[in-house]
């Protein structure tokens, strides 16, 4: 029997995948000491996506089914996010990037794709440098690399998160969310601090993206792009932060001919 128009739709609708709340593909893997939330989409050479802070894996919800047709994605809850639990009180991107790198290990992919977005962007630059055998090509939007005024667009950013700070320093956290969440804000403020002389060390290509009215500032952008060997950059005209969800459409095609092109 065919179905009409309005049947169609809602029956796509209800088909919608649930990106990190998906049990039917969910899997937890067992990465240095905690377990990492893993979901799975699609064949072809292995795409790992990497959220940004305090976020999970359902960030890629409008990637996932465009890449999906003809990669093998492979999407992430960082530790301490999402559905990723680690009771440590602190963190640091080398770590959350070797917890990648061995989470390929597991899962026995030799190399992938990298797409992050944000801290997921710094954590992409940083698997590149330190793993360099399992990164083949990477994209990262949103990226800094160093947790500085330097780094803001916004001027009032950076005294924003330091009036934060010394407001909080000294607070006694009472529950798991709340010493979580702190420990997630520390992350961003301490870190990441990349050298330049780091950078030119990358060897795989690189595409560094940023929006046009990113919260990073275009002139650090531009320096990490300067700083990587042969690296593309691109600044998404009319976008904030979130040019992967704010141009989706464009953002998928452009990232796709990148990790393509010979």
């Amino acid at each position: 029997m065919a179905l009409i128009p309005q049947l169609i739709a809602a029956f796509s609708f209800a088909q919608k995948i649930p990106y990190g709340k998906n049990a039917a593909v969910g899997k937890y893997y067992d990465v240095h000491g905690i377990k990492l939330y893993v979901e799975e989409y699609g064949s072809g050479q292995p795409l790992l996506m990497i959220h940004g802070n305090g976020g999970d894996m359902s960030a890629f919800s409008e990637n996932v089914p465009y890449f999906a047709k003809k990669y093998r994605v492979i999407l992430v809850d960082s530790r301490s996010q999402g559905k990723s639990i680690d009771t440590n009180p602190s963190i640091t991107f080398e770590q959350m990037a070797d917890d990648f790198a061995a989470l390929l290990d597991v899962m026995h992919v030799p190399k992938a794709y990298v797409l992050g977005w944000s801290d997921g962007g710094i954590n992409a630059i940083i698997m590149a440098m330190r793993h360099p055998g399992k990164v083949i090509k990477f994209a990262a939007t949103g990226a800094n690399i160093t947790p500085d005024a330097s780094s803001y667009a916004d001027p009032n950013g950076w005294p924003s998160s330091k009036k934060y700070y010394e407001k909080n320093k000294n607070r006694v956290w009472r529950t798991a969310a709340e010493k979580n969440a702190w420990k997630m804000f520390m992350l961003d403020w301490e870190q990441p601090n990349l050298k330049l002389a780091d950078l030119k060390k990358i060897k795989c290509p690189a595409f560094i993206i940023a929006g046009e009215h990113d919260v990073i500032a275009d002139k650090h952008t531009r320096l990490i792009q300067a700083n990587i060997p042969g690296s593309k950059l691109w600044i998404v005209k009319n976008s904030g932060h979130g040019t992967l969800i704010e141009h989706a459409a464009e953002f998928n095609k452009r990232v796709d001919a990148f990790f393509e092109d010979k």
